[in-house]
């Protein structure tokens, strides 16, 4: 039994302690924002926050964040349940086109614009360099990144 608190709630997962925490979170707690894409590390898409910190998920296993605070994409909302502003920015922009890495994107934004209120493109670019967009959507994942930070409900996530 792993114990970990799963967007704000304790949660109890009977999983095998090496257990790819982005397994754990879709098949055992049903939570499918987070999406597999590579399996090693490396294109972004399965990025949740642990503590705070984007990490990406299917290299994870569950022992390794044990009593942490995990966050998925489905945990970012407003507490009145209103989109996030790095949510709601992506909508405006409509970045998305196939959708499949936005889950990932957004959590990386948010914990972007939680660190860096005011990003340049630089910024951006350096923060969002491990995050792959098949659909090539860079220039609208910046400048939703741009809005995102422009308003003032940007939190933590």
């Amino acid at each position: 039994m792993v114990q970990l608190k799963i967007n704000g709630q304790p949660t109890n997962l009977d999983v095998a302690p090496d257990t790819p925490l982005l397994w754990a979170v879709r098949e055992q707690l049903g939570l499918t924002g987070t999406k597999f894409g590579c399996g090693i590390a490396m294109c972004g898409a399965c990025t949740v926050h642990v503590n705070g910190e984007p990490v990406r998920s299917c290299s994870t296993a569950v022992a390794d964040v044990e009593g942490e605070n995990v966050t998925t994409i489905e945990g970012i909302k407003n507490a009145d349940g209103t989109l996030h502003a790095v949510q709601q920015a992506w909508v405006d922009h409509q970045v998305p086109q196939c959708g499949y890495c936005q889950s990932g994107q957004i959590m990386s934004a948010v914990a972007l614009l939680r660190d860096t209120p005011n990003p340049t493109d630089a910024d951006i670019d350096t923060a969002m360099s491990g995050n792959i967009c098949r659909c090539g959507m860079y220039d609208r994942i910046r400048a939703a990144i741009k809005t995102a930070a422009q308003t003032s409900q940007v939190v933590g996530g």
